[in-house]
């Protein structure tokens, strides 16, 4: 019940937002622009991009860790499978896994570092968002990779509609979004290994003594976060078609962490759904749109959705600080 407050808490948030600028919109312009099928067909293919990126992070972060390599991770595997289809002409259906399993590997490498050479996951992260980038230089020599117009069913899957015309606004890489929240739903909330994820970010101490494998959870948790960031990360290759290796996929992980956090994942871990990380993820993108929208200097983007993230934070903390009073005198 506390968790579906918290979802529908945030979807009125989302909603509210929407009504207040449409009602300036009306005032101001005599039009609404937020609602037109052209700005909707912009905003959902993001949604879902982003959300993809939420997702994975929101693995990590319920466990109580973080990702901050998700960015240069998004970078290095968009470049690695622009590289293998074009440069080294390999076919769709080996690159794509391999760039993927790349991903996941990542993750892998990622999870052994903080469990079994007992490193933080900030620090582990931040070098690898370093080091990733690092080698997205390397391979391309600091030139722009893309795919040109040799791969239309990629384009598709990046920034499609069904059925595929102007006027659809079922975004492919939204529908992809919804498939894979469905899958992590069931996966944390209706498998025993989800549900250790909950327990290990709660109290790792606890989730030990009953006799959890912590190791092997920490270890799937950023391995599903990096396969997760190479599904996002390719489509929005598919999506842009241009990746420069020094700012493709810039900011990124901060985007992901934006839509896990305000979603409800807290980051002291063992809290968090994936409806909220889907509907956190949109708030995102929306306050992205409306800084347009509003016709807000686009140098304050990042102050608004700072501002909207710091608020979010408060008011996640303050809701639990009230449960827990109210636990307690109950």
């Amino acid at each position: 019940m506390v968790k579906f407050r918290k979802v529908l808490g945030l979807f009125g948030l989302l909603a509210g937002l929407i009504v207040l600028t449409c009602l300036w919109e009306r005032h101001a312009h005599g039009t609404i622009r937020f609602l037109t099928p052209q700005n909707l067909r912009n905003l959902l293919p993001w949604i879902g991009l982003f959300g993809i990126l939420s997702l994975g992070e929101a693995l990590v972060v319920i466990t109580g860790g973080i990702d901050l390599s998700i960015g240069s991770v998004v970078a290095l595997v968009g470049i690695i499978c622009a590289v293998l289809l074009r440069d080294k002409g390999w076919p769709v259906i080996a690159a794509i896994p391999v760039s993927l399993a790349i991903s996941a590997a990542i993750g892998a490498w990622h999870g052994l570092l903080v469990t079994k050479g007992r490193m933080q996951p900030f620090v582990v992260t931040l070098c690898g968002l370093f080091f990733y980038r690092g080698i997205a230089r390397l391979i391309t020599g600091d030139t722009t990779r893309g795919f040109g117009g040799e791969f239309p069913s990629l384009t598709w899957l990046g920034s499609g509609y069904i059925p595929n015309n102007g006027s659809s606004l079922i975004s492919v890489p939204f529908v992809i979004l919804i498939v894979l929240a469905v899958l992590e739903g069931a996966y944390l909330h209706f498998s025993a290994e989800g549900r250790h994820l909950f327990a290990v970010g709660a109290s790792e101490d606890a989730a030990r003594f009953s006799g959890i494998p912590i190791t092997r959870v920490k270890i799937v948790a950023y391995a599903l976060c990096g396969l997760l960031t190479g599904i996002g990360g390719l489509l929005i290759a598919f999506n842009v078609n241009s990746l420069g290796p020094t700012d493709f996929g810039s900011f990124y992980e901060l985007y992901a962490i934006a839509g896990a956090v305000l979603g409800g994942c807290s980051l002291r871990g063992g809290s968090g759904n994936v409806a909220g990380v889907v509907v956190g993820a949109s708030l995102i993108v929306v306050l992205k749109n409306l800084v347009n929208i509003l016709e807000i200097p686009s140098q304050l983007e990042y102050v608004v959705i700072g501002g909207a993230i710091l608020a979010g934070v408060f008011a996640d903390e303050t809701f639990s600080r009230r449960q827990g009073q109210l636990g307690v005198r109950s």
